[in-house]
């Protein structure tokens, strides 16, 4: 329980220090994502889910919220995701991560130094009726 809050705590310092996370809405669900370098996760929080720490290398983090009676609901979902830049093109691997009531996928990456990143990752919420495709582009630098 201890590494997954540092986790989230990590992560979500992280992300403020490097772009604040984002949302995009996809009918009655919100995909919320972040774009995090290694480098910003502690050792052993990395160890402990097994993410390799490292100048060149990065997470993409994804969650989804389903709109319901006035408010969100955590929702599970299955993805299958790619990522790209002018020499390398990546398959993305996601972890589910569940603690508590949050539900959250994060897959690693390796990046070239001041290149764009491109994203795009197919994912089906539980209970969807349809596949969304999220798109989208980050520059990532060594720090």
């Amino acid at each position: 329980m201890i590494p997954r809050l540092l986790f989230c705590v990590a992560l979500c310092l992280a992300a403020a220090g490097a772009q604040a996370q984002q949302s995009q809405r996809f009918g009655p669900f919100e995909l919320h994502y972040s774009v995090v370098n290694t480098t910003f996760l502690g050792p052993e929080v990395a160890a402990g889910y097994g993410i390799t720490r490292g100048k060149k290398r990065a997470i993409l983090n994804l969650s989804v919220r389903e709109h319901v009676d006035g408010g969100t609901a955590p929702r599970g979902m299955l993805l299958k995701g790619r990522t790209w830049d002018l020499i390398q093109n990546q398959d993305l691997v996601f972890q589910e991560v569940r603690e508590g009531a949050a539900i959250y996928y994060i897959a690693e990456f390796t990046f070239i130094n001041e290149e764009w990143r491109f994203f795009e990752v197919h994912f089906r919420p539980e209970g969807a009726q349809q596949t969304y495709t999220f798109e989208h582009k980050h520059q990532l630098y060594i720090n």
